[in-house]
């Protein structure tokens, strides 16, 4: 197979995948089983998760604030 028929066939794939797959975060206001409740309503199941660090600027300098949890979901089929 040459390089741009592979690279077409590619693309197809990931264009596929990006909307069987969306981002969840957890609200402040919510907690992890009501985001992945959220989530099943929706209809997606979760199949990864993520702790992002939320940096804050004081005087002392950047400080991790909080994490943030971040579910992706894969649609159910």
């Amino acid at each position: 197979m040459n390089r741009k028929k592979q690279k077409k066939q590619n693309n197809r794939t990931l264009d596929r995948t990006q909307t069987d797959r969306k981002k969840f975060s957890v609200l402040p206001d919510e907690d992890i089983p009501d985001c992945l409740e959220r989530m099943r309503q929706e209809g997606y199941t979760p199949v990864r998760r993520k702790e992002v660090p939320v940096f804050k600027k004081d005087s002392n300098g950047m400080r991790v604030s909080h994490q943030e949890i971040i579910f992706e979901g894969r649609l159910m089929k």
